[in-house]
């Protein structure tokens, strides 16, 4: 199954940095690239121990109403340099027409340097379900109950 994602190049955005993109057959998240303005393409940015910045990916997109699109690490990445995104995953909304960016952090012990280009998380496609939230007096019980926080598990 497939949805359509709507692509706008956004001004002094590199053309040549590839759209996101499943890299196998049956990939769950599309690749997501950085794609630094001119001024920065040389240089990148470089990530300390601990720091985030927000990556520019040069586009911005249109999701069909009752879809997101759910942002994520890309696992070597996090395996290999301890580079996450702080806030995963992150969810941009079908209403949002604004600039695409990812979030990323530095969980590692050495600085990450960032190119133009690299492919710097995923994105994943989803269904949207909207819940109807309301207030009542009583909720039903469970075996669980209000147990919570490792309550199941190891203690």
């Amino acid at each position: 199954m497939s949805v359509e994602i709507k692509i706008q190049w956004l001004d002094g955005a590199d053309p040549e940095i590839k759209l996101p993109s499943y890299e196998t057959a049956h990939a769950a998240g599309g690749d997501v690239r950085a794609n630094f303005p001119p001024e920065m393409r040389a240089e990148g940015v470089t990530l300390e121990p601990g720091a985030r910045a927000l990556i520019p990916t040069g586009f911005a997109m249109e999701i069909p109403a009752g879809y997101e699109v759910q942002v994520r690490p890309r696992s070597g990445l996090a395996l290999k340099h301890g580079i996450s995104l702080a806030n995963t995953p992150g969810t941009i909304d079908a209403d949002y027409r604004g600039p695409v960016g990812i979030i990323l952090i530095n969980h590692g012990q050495e600085p990450f340097h960032v190119t133009h280009g690299e492919r710097i998380g995923q994105m994943v496609v989803a269904p949207v379900v909207q819940g109807a939230f309301s207030v009542v007096e009583d909720l039903t019980d469970t075996a669980r109950g209000a147990g919570g926080f490792g309550s199941t598990g190891r203690k």
